[in-house]
């Protein structure tokens, strides 16, 4: 698809712009995208198969705006109302009479002459209330919303042509917690609050500071932050100073988005609040859950769209001020209560929000329109395990170990390898997708532990297995159990960080690559290019690495050892030296690697890695509970699946590569 985007950009100071910024990426792999952020001199609608105009209520939007109605296209509505774009776009270039003619279009001719007895002789300004958007949906051949909402109000406009609800894009964001609490001179159990963006008295800023000067009173280390530019109309400071606030309150002027994502990570509760409200969706939100934040909302407009499993919602009546205490007494005296909700919201914007969800529903939409067919929107729903990772997508099949034992008779040397490493091997069939007779699948590091069963138990029609040896040799290898089955194997030898894999393109339906990622010293990525390659569209890759950021790997490290599985250098034998463990990974970096290689990840979790005595780590779990840094994901063992959805997006991602 050939789309032309219309958008304002980064730097400019707009939330849209930060959206578009970030839809943008995952876009452009799915689409040949053409960005316009100014008016373009000469455009050719032609040369597109669709235009998409993101529209917003300022004006840094006036350009997309007056290109939607030169040149129809599908319209985004950030929110239900652009009277201030427009009042922009006319009044302040002293075009008075365009403004009063978008005026009788939109709302009528006693609104039309209102404005001109009124707002024209300057007696009295415009009625923002009035959306204005007539024009521009009249111009519409479709529109994308975040919310019904926002849907509602172009339906009473009359538009009947498609329309889309397509989730706002949550950051997924990790920021050290710690370093910005010292920032502020907090320690790490003092109950910090947050209200972030352009400070607005209509985000309840006054109704904020009441409910927080009672919680001061019953919670007396209780800190307020709040970070953005305070509208002339909000006097931030006087506010402070008449309520005694100032040394229980911060206020923290525009700060870059490094430091704004760290205040966020800082915080324990944040505070997204507005109204009234043109069903607008906050960006700031959906940065606050995705960092796991426990947030409080108004019960209005969009927010009310929102989950109750994720967030709270407090009305916007008499009993405002009493919700906002409450529910900030019951966060900052509850702990676990506001953990708990974090972990929900970061796990269902993780699931319904990501940028790459996002840019999909925008592609599979404007395909739709293009092509005159429908588009069944998708329900949103919470993950089945709140605060973990989406369940994979496809059937478990289990092997009991004492098949897998079974292919190593006593007596052999490997006996014992897999004795101590039975776990493992269970979990690793456990994830692996089952195939059928046209299926084939490859392991690599293939020992002829678990490949047996990757046929009898599992399916497959063709089952190949690679190991580290000089490119292009091959080995025939056969084992029998000890119940009398056979079964024989072609093991391909190549350096799989170094040579190009000997299969066809799109060969095989899976992969598993098993304890071998962490022996990579020079090019994990070539290897991770080579896997995506050979894989079918929708393949799946199964991976599994011990865990860096596990118990074991923390009480390590805090008790002067190293904090790896492995670290240990191997002496050689007969003049040949093992791969050691070059690098162990967290999962958030095998997350990451996935992803960059063309995998969506279907599954990720941690669990055990080797049969051998546990040491007591409960120490640990209280230490990372004083901090409130998660437990979870914290098992000796990654285990991970990735679905292919597309190529290598990044050949050297900086977090990897220097």
């Amino acid at each position: 698809m050939r789309l032309a985007f219309f958008s304002p950009l980064p730097p400019t100071k707009s939330g849209i712009a930060d959206y578009s910024a970030a839809l943008l990426d995952p876009l452009r792999r799915m689409a040949s995208v053409e960005t316009f952020a100014e008016a373009p001199p000469n455009f050719e609608s032609s040369r597109y198969d669709s235009i998409l105009y993101q529209l917003g209520n300022n004006p840094h939007h006036i350009f997309a705006y007056e290109a939607a109605l030169k040149h129809p296209g599908v319209t985004v509505m950030h929110e239900a109302n652009l009277h201030h774009l427009i009042a922009d776009a006319t009044i302040r270039r002293g075009d008075w009479d365009a403004y009063l003619r978008e005026v009788e279009i939109s709302a009528g001719a006693e609104a039309f002459q209102f404005a001109k007895r009124h707002v024209r002789t300057l007696t009295r300004g415009p009625q923002y209330e009035i959306p204005l958007l007539r024009r521009v949906l009249d111009a519409s051949r479709a529109v994308i919303v975040h919310s019904e909402a926002v849907a509602s109000v172009v339906r009473e406009h009359g538009f009947n042509r498609p329309i889309a609800k397509i989730p706002h894009g949550a950051w997924i964001v990790e920021a050290d917690r710690m370093a910005y609490r010292t920032r502020l001179g907090l320690d790490e159990r003092a109950p910090l609050i947050g209200i972030f963006g352009f400070l607005k008295p209509y985000k309840r800023i006054a109704e904020s500071l009441r409910a927080f000067r009672r919680l001061i009173r019953v919670v007396p280390e209780a800190r307020l932050l709040l970070v953005g530019e305070a509208h002339p109309e909000l006097p931030l400071a006087s506010m402070l100073s008449s309520m005694n606030l100032s040394a229980h309150a911060r206020h923290i002027d525009f700060a870059p988005i490094e430091d704004f994502n760290g205040y966020i990570a800082a915080c324990d509760i944040v505070l997204n609040l507005r109204y009234p409200t043109v069903g607008e969706s906050s960006g700031t939100l959906l940065r606050a859950l995705g960092m796991g934040k426990a947030v409080v909302v108004s019960a209005v407009g969009s927010f009310l769209e929102y989950p109750d499993e994720i967030c709270l919602k407090a009305p916007v009546d008499a009993s405002e001020e009493d919700h906002l205490f409450e529910y900030m007494n019951l966060l900052v005296s509850r702990p676990e209560v506001t953990a708990a909700l974090g972990a929900r919201a970061r796990a269902w914007v993780s699931k319904e929000c990501s940028w790459e969800t996002v840019a999909r529903r925008y592609v599979n939409f404007l395909e739709a329109v293009a092509e005159g067919r429908e588009v069944e929107e998708p329900a949103q729903k919470l993950p089945k395990q709140s605060g973990e990772p989406r369940p994979a997508e496809v059937e478990r099949i289990e092997v009991p170990g004492e098949y897998i034992v079974s292919w190593t008779p006593a007596g052999n040397g490997s006996r014992a390898y897999v004795d101590s490493h039975l776990t493992r091997l269970e979990k690793t069939l456990a994830i692996t997708p089952p195939g059928g007779p046209n299926d084939r699948v490859l392991e690599m590091g293939a020992y002829l532990q678990i490949t047996p069963a990757l046929k009898t138990r599992l399916g497959y029609g063709e089952v190949r297995g690679c190991y580290f040896g000089k490119a292009g040799e091959k080995h025939q290898r056969s084992v029998e159990s000890e119940c009398g089955e056979k079964f024989e194997c072609e093991i391909d030898l190549f350096d799989a960080e170094k040579d190009a894999f000997p299969y066809a393109d799109e060969y095989f339906s899976t992969v598993l690559c098993c304890e071998l990622l962490e022996h990579l010293a020079a090019d994990p990525l070539h290897m991770m290019a080579e896997i995506n390659r050979v894989l079918k569209p929708g393949g799946h890759l199964v991976l599994s690495t011990p865990n860096l950021a596990s118990l074991r790997s923390l009480a390590g490290i805090l008790q002067g050892f190293h904090p790896q599985l492995f670290s240990a250098y191997i002496r050689p034998r007969n003049g040949v030296v093992d791969a050691r463990h070059a690098r162990e990974y967290m999962p958030g970096e095998l997350s990451k690697l996935l992803e960059g290689a063309g995998f969506e990840v279907t599954l990720l979790e941690t669990g055990p890695f080797r049969e051998e005595p546990k040491p007591e780590f409960a120490w640990v779990e209280q230490l990372l509970d004083r901090y409130l840094l998660s437990k979870d994901l914290r098992g000796e063992g990654i285990y991970a699946v990735g679905r292919k959805t597309g190529p290598v997006r990044e050949r050297y991602p900086n977090w990897l590569y220097s």
